[in-house]
């Protein structure tokens, strides 16, 4: 007699393990998502919540990071009674040529009998004074040893540059930082005398963000991190030698001018 399906465990047993893969495939091909194309209107959303969710840097931030690189702490040192050297002064500089030409001001070096630079990067080497501009308060400095990925400023001319556009100073104040201060360009064509009477500064930038002893030297530079100045005297009525809202700065032409170079 012919035996039923169900009658027999074996083909009972193979029914049912077909319709159980049966059953998953189908489940499976259910479950499985539409594909989908992605449209610019998806781009949009996804970049406008990155906007959303993520702060961007401020323009004073982004014109610290485009200068920093070029930034350099300047220590002048005379030798002590016991032969050692001993800190004469700190002040800030800016390399404007790659290959370890520095500016700074001439008052941050005058009398040192050695100098030392550091760049960002922590790196230290001496230096030596190449030129003055004493009409300027300037000195070009020629480092000795340099970074291999040395990187040079980008100056930019003062010629339209006008009060109220936005500045930052970075440098040394009081030997602290790299620091940087914010503020305005809020005149032009000022001069100013040095406290100890010595020289008249002409044709400077007259300027508000913070800059204290220790700042001398460092660069004046515009949101986009170029250079139009040389950071060189502060303003107090008290001859106290603290920030009371008045800077000046030297023009870059100026100053490209004490190392024979056009800026532009």
């Amino acid at each position: 007699m012919r035996k039923r399906w169900w009658s027999d465990p074996r083909l009972l047993w193979a029914t049912i393990v077909l319709l159980a893969a049966a059953a998953l495939g189908a489940g499976t091909v259910a479950l499985r998502p539409g594909t989908r194309t992605l449209t610019q209107k998806d781009i949009d959303a996804a970049v406008m919540r990155t906007l959303e969710t993520n702060v961007l840097p401020s323009p004073a931030a982004k014109a610290y990071a485009a200068i920093i690189p070029s930034v350099v702490r300047v220590m002048g040192f005379v030798k002590g009674k016991d032969g050692k050297d001993v800190e004469q002064g700190v002040g800030t500089g800016v390399v404007i040529v790659d290959k370890g030409i520095i500016l700074t001001n001439l008052h941050v070096v005058s009398g040192a009998q050695s100098i030392k630079v550091t760049f960002s990067d922590g790196m230290e080497t001496t230096a030596s004074v190449t030129g003055m501009q004493p009409e300027n308060d300037l000195a070009v400095l020629q480092a000795h040893k340099i970074p291999d990925d040395m990187i040079a400023a980008t100056m930019r001319s003062t010629a339209d540059l006008s009060p109220g556009d936005q500045v930052v100073a970075v440098g040394f104040p009081f030997g602290i930082g790299p620091s940087t201060s914010a503020g305005v360009v809020s005149g032009l064509g000022r001069s100013f005398r040095s406290p100890e009477g010595k020289h008249v500064l002409t044709n400077l930038i007259q300027f508000d963000a913070a800059a204290n002893p220790g700042n001398s030297g460092g660069p004046l530079v515009t949101m986009d991190g170029q250079v139009v100045g040389i950071v060189t005297a502060i303003l107090n009525p008290s001859q106290q030698r603290t920030f009371v809202g008045i800077g000046f700065a030297v023009p870059i032409e100026n100053a490209a001018s004490a190392v024979g170079l056009h800026p532009f």
